[in-house]
């Protein structure tokens, strides 16, 4: 079944065309990565599938219907989270405050504080302190953790790798893993392929606001050279 779609969307900032006729689709359970350099329209992509861009043409589809017109806090109470590429952690409130704010949305499901802190060890070891005094890790894990308490069924993470360690990276995808193998779909944007083809079913490519190329994780294997073209800077 397919969550969550977008279906010939264009979408402006200005007077500039950022989204050229995009559809893509998410299906219940699948990890879907995004791939393109920057500035491709990849971010762009996510804040029109959770309501924060408004596309001039086009659908956006929740389960079959036209979800279109929903704001993002409608959206994230049907079953959306994002995970933006800036985090937007409350740094002045401790890792146990932001976790609690974002159980707000009140939809029910597996996941609570206890399963966010088993999932990412050091966030219970640093549930007191502020969340401008964790590492670069530790804040996209805590990010992560606050998407996953609103419980939804497909999670959005923008760049969740960027800039940090390998061996934080690893733990990341590892992470990533065991929540996609407990059912939750996920949409995965990256700039560069490693992280994508150990996670992702499907993946699609971006470049200057088109996608240009979809396919399995085999078949990108199989057309690597062509779209490494795409995506290197």
């Amino acid at each position: 079944m397919t969550l969550l779609a977008l279906d010939g969307c264009d979408v402006f900032y200005g007077k500039a065309q950022a989204l050229h006729r995009v559809s893509m689709e998410i299906e219940a359970g699948e990890v879907v990565s995004l791939i393109g350099r920057n500035g491709a329209g990849k971010s762009t992509i996510l804040k029109t599938l959770i309501g924060l861009n408004f596309a001039t043409r086009g659908r956006r589809l929740w389960k079959g219907g036209d979800v279109t017109a929903l704001r993002a806090d409608q959206l994230g109470r049907l079953g959306i989270a994002y995970v933006p590429e800036d985090r937007r952690i409350f740094a002045n409130l401790s890792v146990e405050e932001n976790l609690r704010i974002a159980t707000v949305m009140g939809r029910r499901g597996a996941w609570n504080a206890g399963r966010v802190y088993d999932l990412f060890p050091v966030l219970r070891e640093r549930a007191a302190q502020p969340g401008d005094t964790l590492s670069g890790g530790e804040q996209q894990m805590l990010a992560i953790s606050r998407g996953l308490l609103t419980n939804p069924e497909v999670l959005l993470l923008d760049e969740p790798t960027e800039g940090l360690a390998p061996l934080i990276v690893d733990q990341l995808v590892e992470a990533m893993r065991l929540v996609n193998v407990e059912g939750m779909a996920l949409l995965l944007v990256e700039q560069n392929l490693r992280v994508p083809m150990k996670l992702a079913h499907r993946q699609y490519v971006i470049d200057h606001g088109t996608i240009r190329w979809s396919g399995t994780t085999a078949e990108l294997q199989a057309n690597r050279g062509e779209i490494e073209k795409l995506i290197s800077v």
